[in-house]
């Protein structure tokens, strides 16, 4: 077998058993890589699993309650864990959507756990910060499938290293949640491309945040958890409000080839997922950038839609200036914002008005508009090659 990991063979830090973990995991996700839908316009399978996400977006707020139903005793005793013991960091790795719930997350788990966190990508933190890793951190890996093979050598690292670990995962005795010492489950169907696993993902992270903050007494800890615990009733409200409103963003920038997303601080996870779910449900291209990041190139060209993700709150002033270049340059732009928040009036083609919660909380509320983006642009674009067909 190729090795396609420096884990493997002569040299690795892993053991022999940890090796053929690594393995027997990659393997099986290869298999999973080459079933994906193809790029053709009208795959019949691509098609099927955007048409499902609509019901498994709008199941969020239920599934969100039955994972923090679910992992009622797992979070107390895994809290209680991290309130009492020293950690010297907490490294947050996952990747792909995965990972953007980390990023959404850490910002929580920072200021409620006063350990400084930091999102991984697992690759990153596998191959090249394991000598950051002592047996005084701890590693929290999420992977929905609980077979991503990277996470899993990151989980193995970690457990090589002696740090704490903890899992999050769809998949009970998978071989994430079988090589960390705890783990949480997730509660989310996973038929269309992934939504509830995501949020429901990150639900249960800031749920544990708010528990360890109430535990050291953390400032903001209890508001956190009340504001939390209304959570998923806001969700199914803004689920229905930015429905028809994005329908007709992503229909009338369906023959678009280039779409891009931005933001800053927790809600770059929902730029990350927005790009996610265009790659996913269309044939076409979609670029993630952060905002200020975005003013060091011509980062958006004539014609091309930007979707700018900015609660009030820190990014608000720079992201002003990226809505003013986004017109600049001849593109459109689409901001996702508090409602009242007055900003992008000028410069925006259309502002999405979410309802205002803490910037703490809010990637649990802007992840849906950025998932249902890519839903309708998928169902817009099916649309547009069968008109083609058609004629």
């Amino acid at each position: 077998m190729t090795l396609d990991s420096p884990l493997l063979g002569p040299g690795s830090p892993l053991d022999a058993r940890q090796q053929s973990v690594v393995a027997r995991v990659s393997e099986g996700e290869r298999a999973s890589i080459l079933a994906l839908p193809t790029d053709d316009p009208l795959d019949p399978k691509r098609r099927h699993r955007v048409e499902v996400t609509r019901g498994e977006m709008f199941g969020q707020p239920q599934a969100i309650l039955d994972t923090w139903e679910r992992n009622v005793a797992g979070l107390d005793s895994v809290s209680e864990h991290m309130a009492t013991r020293s950690f010297d960091r907490i490294f947050l790795v996952g990747a792909g959507d995965s990972l953007a719930v980390m990023i959404a997350a850490r910002q929580a788990l920072e200021l409620m756990t006063g350990v400084p966190c930091e999102a991984v990508q697992c690759m990153e933190f596998a191959y090249y910060q394991q000598h950051l890793v002592t047996n005084r951190s701890m590693v929290i890996a999420l992977s929905s499938s609980g077979e991503t093979t990277r996470t899993v050598e990151a989980v193995l690292v970690a457990q090589h290293a002696g740090a704490y670990t903890l899992a999050l995962t769809n998949t009970p005795a998978s071989s994430i949640d079988q090589e960390s010492q705890h783990s949480l489950m997730i509660e989310a169907t996973r038929v269309g491309w992934p939504t509830q696993s995501s949020t429901a993902a990150l639900a249960l992270l800031l749920r544990l945040a708010s528990k360890v903050g109430i535990q050291r007494g953390a400032t903001g800890a209890a508001d956190l958890g009340r504001e939390l615990a209304g959570a998923p009733e806001l969700m199914a409200r803004v689920l229905d409000r930015v429905d028809g409103p994005i329908a007709q963003i992503a229909a009338a920038e369906a023959a678009r080839q280039m779409y891009l997303f931005s933001a800053a601080g927790p809600n770059w996870a929902a730029a990350i997922v927005g790009a996610a779910k265009v790659k996913e449900t269309t044939p076409d291209h979609a670029v993630e950038i952060q905002v200020e990041e975005y003013h060091h190139y011509n980062s958006q060209k004539p014609h091309e839609p930007l979707f700018l993700f900015a609660p009030t709150g820190p990014s608000v002033a720079r992201a002003t200036y990226t809505g003013r270049d986004a017109r600049r340059y001849g593109g459109t732009l689409y901001a996702i914002s508090t409602e009242g928040e007055r900003a992008f009036d000028a410069d925006a083609n259309q502002v999405v008005e979410m309802p205002a919660v803490s910037e703490t909380l809010s990637p649990l509320l802007y992840l849906v508009p950025a998932q249902m983006i890519g839903y309708h642009l998928g169902m817009a674009k099916f649309a547009l090659a069968e008109a083609a067909l058609g004629d």
